[in-house]
């Protein structure tokens, strides 16, 4: 076996061990396997090499850039002139983000929270979008609309059996009701 590939199971194992993924004695017995009997201090793994979390550092970099560009579309709708045209391009990634979600719900757990959240702060700045837009002035469009985005929400997070979105609905809920009595 070529000593890169020992490498990258010896800190696999090290990775292992520190998790206690396995117990310490079977870590040791491979270890020991592995480096053919030599000292465990001239062939050592390092934990932070391992493949498992360079896996799961790559997922978050890719899960996060949706987020991103969600936000970045959110800021677009609310700075630039023709509004029409980001609402329409939101509104398509959204779409293929709830598209996306689906799909990946079972897949990739991380990747579909991800695209959860994108979809619900694009409905939520399109909506507010429209509200100012077409509705300028009238508060109870506004409340009407960010309420129905509450109201998604806390659906949604029961039925998908998310607590993040039934907490930030219930929230959004009552902060809404509370501001709509006060205004």
């Amino acid at each position: 076996m070529s000593n890169q590939k020992k490498q990258i199971i010896m800190n696999e194992i090290t990775f292992w061990k520190q998790n206690k993924l396995l117990p310490e004695h079977y870590c040791d017995f491979l270890m020991t396997l592995y480096s053919e009997g030599n000292d465990s201090d001239q062939i050592s793994g390092n934990a932070k090499k391992a493949i498992n979390p360079v896996i799961k550092r790559k997922k978050w970099s890719i899960a996060s850039i949706f987020p991103v560009i969600a936000l970045l579309f959110t800021i677009l709708l609310f700075t630039i002139q023709y509004e029409w045209v980001v609402v329409a391009i939101a509104g398509i990634f959204a779409a293929g983000c709830f598209a996306g979600a689906f799909y990946f719900a079972k897949r990739n757990k991380l990747l579909a929270t991800m695209l959860q959240l994108a979809v619900a702060l694009l409905m939520l700045g399109i909506s507010v979008k429209i509200s100012m837009t077409y509705f300028a002035g009238n508060n109870n469009m506004l409340f009407a609309l960010i309420i129905s985005n509450c109201i998604l929400w806390i659906i949604s997070g029961v039925k998908l059996k998310i607590i993040y979105f039934t907490i930030s609905g219930v929230i959004g809920f009552c902060i809404i009701i509370g501001a709509w009595f006060y205004v």
